[in-house]
């Protein structure tokens, strides 16, 4: 299912960039026999690393988000599992940047460390909101809790917030300075033929994960009429997903000191103030 809506969001990207849906499938053969690029003395074990954990983060992240009734595991601390996995992404790009030995894929990867200390703090105000509301860190209780309203109604203001940290945690659309032509591509300069297919799955794997958990975390799981359950799910993230691509091709990319600077001042002022309220309404 990850592989799949991963695919759709490639074609949509490719489509709405004026590439046509069929796009991706020739990148993708293109790599798939493009020799992979060697640098002076490369760490080629971290950057294997590196690039493997960029597409594995988003699996682990996977098997706590509700397709239906219930994820493939439901731990009592789902939502702490979601985030730790994000934040493994941290380690990921670094590992990319730092092991390929050129100074561009270190800039970018100096960019989405900074780009991280921004987002992190407000997505993570922004999933406590969510728990608060829910009382509970488990993905299912988090669906139960929006039978009667769906949490996106009464915390409008942490869905905003998750989705702007969801673009940053992706390095998407006007997120994408540790990806910028002003640094030769960033974290990716180095990349060629595997390296760089799984690199850009991993990135695609991602935005999808963001996409899917929005959907227990703020859209009401699998609640929904007429359709079955699963496939409500498939169309909330999908509805989510055509959203993050859109702003892709709609938003110029924002320079990295007026993101930190917006996340300090905007969104982790307005997460706290959405938290507030929430624990002033819970209470």
């Amino acid at each position: 299912m990850l592989g799949v809506l991963g695919g759709v969001a490639a074609c949509l990207d490719a489509a709405l960039g004026g590439g046509g849906v069929g796009a991706p499938f020739g990148e993708v053969a293109r790599l798939l026999v493009q020799q992979r690029r060697r640098t002076y003395l490369a760490d080629r074990l971290l950057l294997r690393v590196g690039v493997g954990s960029l597409l594995v983060a988003p699996v682990l992240a996977a098997i706590v988000i509700p397709l239906g009734a219930a994820p493939v595991a439901d731990p009592a601390v789902g939502v702490v599992w979601f985030n730790a996995m994000e934040v493994c992404v941290w380690g990921s790009l670094w590992l990319v940047g730092w092991s390929v030995n050129s100074v561009f894929p270190l800039v970018g990867a100096y960019r989405f460390v900074a780009q991280g200390l921004a987002y992190e703090l407000p997505h993570m105000f922004a999933l406590i909101t969510v728990a608060l509301g829910a009382g509970s860190l488990r993905m299912s209780d988090i669906v139960q809790a929006q039978q009667g309203l769906w949490f996106v109604v009464w915390m409008p203001l942490a869905f905003l917030v998750y989705l702007v940290s969801a673009l940053a945690m992706a390095f998407w659309g006007p997120m994408s300075a540790p990806l910028g032509a002003d640094a030769a591509g960033g974290v990716q300069a180095e990349l060629a033929g595997l390296d760089r297919l799984f690199f850009g799955a991993g990135r695609y794997a991602l935005l999808v994960i963001a996409a899917g958990a929005a959907v227990p975390l703020f859209l009401g799981g699998d609640a929904g009429p007429v359709l079955p359950g699963p496939l409500w799910v498939l169309v909330k993230t999908l509805a989510v997903l055509a959203l993050l691509v859109w702003v892709r091709h709609r938003v110029p990319a924002v320079r990295m000191d007026r993101f930190t600077q917006a996340s300090w001042l905007v969104l982790i002022p307005v997460s706290l103030l959405q938290l507030l309220v929430v624990g002033i309404v819970v209470l």
